[in-house]
């Protein structure tokens, strides 16, 4: 207990000093984690909350990444358009048409509200994975959105989703082999599922399956059921590049950002 107490003084000094707890505490020495008059040596690199919590080879996702193309129109899995209802198409046209005129505002752009998913998820700016004990958060840059996913905790009740939708959804999530399969429900009607201003109801399901392709390559695809503006489910493909030299940066509505002209899509004011 007293060398706990005078471990942590420690720390606490060399933190107040200026210097990184990582400084303070060394890393563990080969050949166990034996106690005594070496067990400072022994400790784990970490942080005043606890050593660094590092992901399963198979399972680890974490870091940023970018999307390798931008399309503002949806692409879903094997082509086509989207298999709209009547329902559907009437308000997908009734959203192109105000967008156009301007009496339909894209809440997302004019005010940074979240996109929404699937939308989100073909955002050309970059976002950040974080994977902690239990959890997987993803961060994206644009409109400051946060994702946090608690593993293996069952979606609210039905009574929920209605009474309390969210831009984003309720989400769970859970690891199925390398695959992080992510269920989300219960949205509100305020987002597009694009750019172009397709629509979903509040019955809509979205199931994310995110995987690495390799080391350096993150896929997702997102399956959307909404039986009130499609006809059957439908797929959509997202592929990102990881990128550990980029930051995330401070995202402001309507002031200049990073630049995104670099990706595949995505087009310059005229």
């Amino acid at each position: 207990m007293a060398s706990s107490f005078a471990l942590s003084a420690l720390v606490a000094g060399v933190v107040l000093a200026g210097v990184s707890v990582a400084q303070a505490v060394e890393a563990p020495a080969e050949g166990g984690r034996g106690g005594g008059r070496g067990a400072q040596q022994n400790l784990p690199v970490g942080t005043p909350g606890g050593p660094i919590y590092t992901p399963p080879a198979n399972q680890n996702i974490s870091g940023v990444w970018w999307i390798q193309k931008y399309s503002p129109k949806i692409e879903i899995v094997g082509g086509g358009n989207l298999p709209f209802t009547p329902a559907g198409q009437q308000k997908y046209q009734a959203n192109m048409d105000g967008l156009k005129a301007g009496t339909i505002k894209d809440e997302a752009r004019r005010v940074c509200v979240p996109d929404g998913v699937p939308r989100i998820l073909g955002n050309p700016y970059p976002f950040q994975v974080i994977q902690t004990p239990g959890q997987v958060t993803i961060v994206y840059e644009l409109n400051h959105v946060i994702r946090p996913l608690l593993l293996d905790k069952p979606l609210p009740p039905a009574e929920d989703l209605e009474i309390f939708p969210y831009y984003s959804g309720h989400s769970m999530a859970s690891w199925q082999g390398d695959t992080l399969v992510i269920t989300s429900a219960g949205f509100n009607e305020k987002t597009f599922v694009d750019a172009t201003g397709a629509p979903h109801s509040d019955q809509m399901r979205v199931v994310e399956r995110v995987k690495k392709i390799n080391d350096k390559t993150l896929e997702v695809v997102a399956e959307i059921t909404d039986p009130v503006m499609y006809t059957r489910p439908w797929q959509a493909r997202f592929v990102y590049d990881l990128h550990p030299e980029v930051r995330l940066e401070d995202y402001n509505c309507g002031d200049p950002h990073r630049d995104i002209y670099h990706i595949p899509g995505v087009r310059r004011p005229q």
